[in-house]
């Protein structure tokens, strides 16, 4: 009895390592092997199913590798297709090959069948994904590679504390992951999808050039004007409480701007006809003179036009802002004065009149003005239109002046204007003059 069980032992022991296991055998073709290894995982979905057993070079100089699929994923159906991936960007011997089972429905594979290389897919190495770049964006590439290291440089303390987080991160990862194969096909049409994005935004490799060289000139006048930004920033709330007010009170203000749109419609049926017949005349015909005001704003050179002189006049502003604050004083201070000799302006203007007429001519004596002169030595006598002689005891009346000889009132020096401002009379009456009294003649 101990015998025959032994013997059962070791048939059990037997089937299980000697291929007691359920695989099947299939022989895919690559274009490459991809850096696949012996014993590379065979994967459907993520889950491993079996193992690269083999790998030998075509006559076509192609990739064949024979794969063992475990059931119960196996056996696989006719238009099972296969694409070699990698676990990471770093590593060697880091590939693994997915399956995407064909239906149920479809014919079987029978053990060491193949799958030709047009239902198979190689891995892109990172190499061939550089060799595609032209020569610009690679040395672009470079350039941010070295970049990052230049950001990393003497941070290896913070990064050190970011690496903490990095476990859960890739914990996080590899569920997305795992989701993500769950749903290859869907995933492949992403990449595929991407793919031509990025051969789209290549095509428009210039513009997007521009694009970035622009935005890191916005970035650059945004940073200078930091300052600005955050006092905007904190203004910012108040603005926004104050526009909230306004909004209220400008939705009642909307019912009365309706009827003030309702009143006004018949007032603007005339609006068009006016603007195409009186207003564009006008403004075909204000184009000569809108040009001359643009010269006159804007022209030219130096020191020629109104900016120049806007630009001039701050600086005249400051000179001129003491001169006109004295000059200012000095008038207010000299009112008083010139309220008082005002009423007497038109015996200040006579006398310079009449002096510049006594001086002005010369006779056999020289000057008038060196002959005494006579004051009234006739009058004018209009119905016979002769001078006629005046007393001498009369010449003086009316040249006179004070309250004890002719209480003349200021102005009264000449004869009285057609619009009555001479003689002056002041308005409280206290001055002690006659108005009446001014000199003979017309």
């Amino acid at each position: 009895m101990p015998a025959t069980f032994v013997v059962a032992v070791a048939v059990v022991v037997a089937v299980l390592l000697l291929g007691g296991n359920g695989g099947h055998t299939y022989s895919l073709t690559f274009e490459n092997a991809g850096q696949l290894v012996r014993d590379n995982d065979v994967q459907v979905g993520g889950r491993r199913v079996g193992r690269v057993s083999d790998i030998e070079l075509t006559e076509d100089n192609q990739a064949r590798v024979t794969v063992e699929v475990d059931e119960p994923y196996a056996p696989l159906h006719a238009g099972t297709t296969a694409v070699i991936r990698a676990t990471s960007l770093s590593g060697v011997a880091n590939r693994y090959i997915a399956l995407t089972p064909a239906p149920n429905s479809n014919a079987t594979l029978p053990d060491g069948a193949e799958i030709a290389v047009d239902h198979t897919t190689t891995v892109v190495d990172l190499d061939q994904l550089f060799n595609t770049l032209d020569e610009p964006t690679r040395e672009g590439l470079a350039k941010t590679i070295r970049g990052f290291s230049t950001w990393y440089a003497g941070k290896g303390r913070q990064a050190n504390a970011a690496a903490r987080y990095l476990a859960p991160a890739l914990s996080t990862t590899t569920g997305l992951v795992e989701r993500l194969n769950a749903d290859q096909p869907a995933l492949e049409q992403l990449v595929r999808d991407t793919s031509r994005v990025v051969a789209t935004l290549a095509a428009r490799g210039p513009q997007l050039t521009d694009l970035v060289t622009n935005a890191n000139t916005s970035l650059g006048a945004v940073a200078d004007e930091n300052r600005s930004l955050a006092e905007a920033l904190d203004l910012l709330p108040a603005t926004l409480r104050r526009g909230s007010t306004t909004f209220v009170n400008l939705r009642a203000a909307l019912g009365d701007l309706d009827r003030l749109v309702a009143v006004s419609k018949p007032a603007t049926k005339n609006l068009a006809p006016f603007l195409r017949d009186e207003l564009r005349p006008l403004l075909g015909e204000s184009q000569p003179t809108v040009a001359g005001l643009a010269e006159i704003v804007h022209a030219p050179g130096a020191n020629n036009d109104l900016t120049d002189l806007l630009s001039d006049a701050p600086t005249l502003a400051g000179v001129a802002h003491t001169s006109l604050r004295n000059q200012i004083g000095a008038f207010e201070r000299s009112i008083p004065t010139v309220s008082f000799l005002r009423p007497y302006a038109p015996e200040l203007v006579g006398f310079v009149r009449d002096f510049g007429l006594t001086t002005a001519n010369y006779d056999a004596n020289g000057h008038f003005a060196r002959i005494a002169p006579s004051f009234n030595a006739f009058r004018y006598d209009p119905g016979a239109n002769t001078l006629v002689p005046v007393p001498p005891s009369q010449r003086l009346a009316g040249l006179q002046n004070g309250s004890s000889v002719v209480p003349r009132c200021p102005g009264g020096a000449t004869q009285a204007p057609p619009d009555g401002s001479a003689p002056w009379r002041d308005t409280s009456g206290g001055l002690d003059c006659n108005p009446a009294i001014t000199p003979p003649g017309p």
